[in-house]
């Protein structure tokens, strides 16, 4: 049920077009019949003439239809057919360097390839399929192929060329690389919005909502940390959780069996352990987590580890709590715990019935 407190919370998320909130709600506006998703472009209704909707179901029971410009019934980050037709293509052919005429046999036009991966993955097509070519290098040099080999079966003619962009885009000289760990990094939509999740071929390392603030530097620590390197692609771990996340949402999945890697203090690693003994469709409060620990009084200390997670909802730091019942903070945004948390307390619900 929608409370006068949700409505107001949810219509400044549609002025100020919170990302966060896509999925959480959705609004029909009775001026012109149509319902929109909270990031819609369009000119914002006044409070009055807005009704809210939880699922697209209902407002289009309610009798809205969809509106035309940030059309609610698709997926919000739905994948073009252009990026889907280039993905393909990459992963064809990694070694391949791209070249004009190879878009004008696929029917794409370049610049239009640019902007639609530039908004998608915030890097050109040119700079994935680079990136992509590089990771195939890395794969070869630690494997124990001389450097030249891998400059030339990736298409590098030059080796100044070769060293320049792979400094670029690992962060290192390839004759450093042998002693270095590839992580791979996937974007996956769900339906709270798109998430990054990195993983080895062993484990995932992190999942977190793209449009949460400090991710940047997150991936980065992640990067200097494992020594590693971080390039487009996808693991057995991200096929794993892409696979889990969808039933998750679905309402048919409560634990997450995808293997991880928590990267941690001793404490840190404490604390998420324990979150991840918080039954699904429960809380629990930093105190009562503190508690369990055996130290009452650090539930700041477990605030803070709680903050630090860096596999959100598998990790569920969205079940901890304030004392006073308060939702407290989450780096994902607090409209989308206050959904995680419903959308677990009515799967419980639905099971009883």
């Amino acid at each position: 049920m929608i409370t006068d407190e949700n409505k107001k919370e949810y219509y400044q998320a549609l002025i100020d077009r919170k990302t966060e909130y896509e999925g959480v709600f959705y609004v029909g506006v009775k001026t012109t019949g149509v319902f929109c998703r909270p990031t819609c472009p369009a000119r914002k209704p006044e409070f009055r003439n807005c009704e809210f909707f939880t699922t697209a179901q209902q407002a289009l029971l309610a009798g809205f239809r969809p509106c035309k410009r940030c059309c609610p019934l698709s997926h919000p980050n739905h994948v073009s057919e252009l990026v889907q037709k280039l993905v393909t293509a990459v992963e064809e052919n990694p070694e391949k360097r791209w070249k004009d005429e190879d878009f004008q046999k696929l029917s794409i036009d370049p610049s239009t390839a640019r902007r639609q991966f530039k908004k998608r993955f915030g890097m050109t097509f040119v700079e994935y399929a680079r990136a992509r070519r590089m990771g195939l290098a890395m794969q070869q040099i630690r494997a124990g192929k001389a450097v030249i080999d891998a400059q030339l079966s990736t298409g590098y003619e030059s080796s100044s060329g070769f060293r320049d962009a792979f400094f670029r885009i690992m962060g290192s000289a390839p004759t450093m690389h042998g002693k270095l760990n590839i992580l791979y990094a996937s974007w996956l939509d769900t339906q709270l919005g798109p998430m990054i999740a990195i993983a080895s071929e062993e484990a995932l390392y992190l999942l977190e909502f793209v449009d949460r603030r400090g991710l940047e530097r997150e991936i980065e620590r992640l990067r200097e940390k494992t020594k590693s390197a971080i390039i487009p692609g996808y693991t057995k771990p991200i096929r794993s959780i892409e696979h889990e996340l969808n039933q998750y949402f679905d309402g048919k999945l409560r634990e997450f069996k995808t293997p991880i890697f928590l990267l941690g203090t001793h404490f840190q690693k404490r604390v998420w352990e324990e979150l991840q003994k918080i039954p699904f469709g429960e809380t629990r409060s930093y105190a009562q987590i503190a508690a369990t620990l055996g130290n009452p009084t650090a539930y700041r200390a477990v605030a803070q580890a709680n903050g630090a997670n860096q596999l959100a909802i598998i990790i569920p730091c969205h079940r901890v709590i304030n004392s006073s019942g308060e939702l407290g903070g989450y780096g994902g945004g607090l409209g989308r715990k206050k959904w995680l948390i419903h959308h677990e307390q009515q799967g419980i619900r639905n099971t009883l019935i």
